[in-house]
């Protein structure tokens, strides 16, 4: 992918709840992961994939534990991202919820890591970037905020939210998009995808697509009847995937 495609970064999502899968031997996998990354000259997005479990506090103890980890191991990596809760979802508010959570894990890791980026979820599976641009996280430098899209689902009201916050100084990362709509299926909507790389690209903001995977869904950009981990042919990518490299090598 990095000298066919022509990809800087991949971003390793290790979903946080125990009941999707969540052990404490999958930290080894993500170093597997960063590992591979660094020796290759790629950023690498470490993200504590929060979704099932909405409250990012659910889990807040194995998170300090996890990036404390990763922080002490890889303290001077240059490419290193930390991405502290995906996707806060459901009850949750920025104020009583997010940020508290945020300042805490973040306090952990800069006494480690005293610089590297670190990207903040935001409320409602990572869309209320407006309401975060009010009240941002003080004391600390190079700290990001997400913002999440799915082009089928998020059109201009999204758009014109991210722009508000962007005009109010913020610093957005696209951690995590895709062409289809929000559930990860469906159909794509291609004029969306472009008018959303349009304003990416306008805005200087970076953005990585989901999903590396073979999984029967319009999100994932490799064939569900592809099983290589290597050396795809555009016919073995899905019509996501396809877009993808085409979207790269622009």
């Amino acid at each position: 992918m990095r000298d066919e495609w022509g990809i800087n970064v991949i971003r390793l999502a290790m979903y946080t709840d125990p009941n999707v899968g969540y052990t404490k031997e999958l930290h080894n996998k993500v170093k597997e992961g960063i590992n591979y990354a660094t020796e290759l000259g790629l950023y690498v997005i470490v993200d504590w994939h929060i979704l099932s479990d909405g409250n990012p506090n659910t889990y807040k103890t194995q998170a300090i534990e996890f990036f404390k980890e990763i922080a002490n191991e890889y303290k001077n990596n240059e490419n290193i991202i930390y991405e502290i809760c995906n996707e806060p979802n459901g009850n949750v508010t920025w104020t009583r919820d997010i940020k508290p959570y945020a300042e805490d894990v973040i306090k952990e890791i800069r006494a480690i890591d005293s610089d590297s980026i670190i990207i903040c979820g935001t409320p409602t599976w990572s869309q209320d970037i407006d309401v975060v641009a009010k009240d941002r996280i003080e004391g600390y430098d190079n700290i990001m905020y997400s913002l999440h899209f799915y082009a089928a689902t998020h059109t201009d009201w999204l758009r014109n939210r991210a722009k508000q916050a962007i005009d109010n100084k913020l610093p957005i990362f696209v951690s995590e998009f895709g062409i289809c709509d929000a559930s990860g299926n469906g159909g794509i909507d291609y004029n969306q995808s472009e008018e959303w790389i349009k304003f990416l690209n306008e805005n200087d903001i970076s953005w990585v697509m989901w999903n590396l995977s073979n999984k029967q869904e319009t999100s994932a950009i490799i064939n569900s009847n592809c099983n290589k981990v290597t050396g795809w042919t555009l016919d073995e990518l899905s019509n996501a995937g396809k877009w993808l490299v085409e979207t790269l090598k622009k």
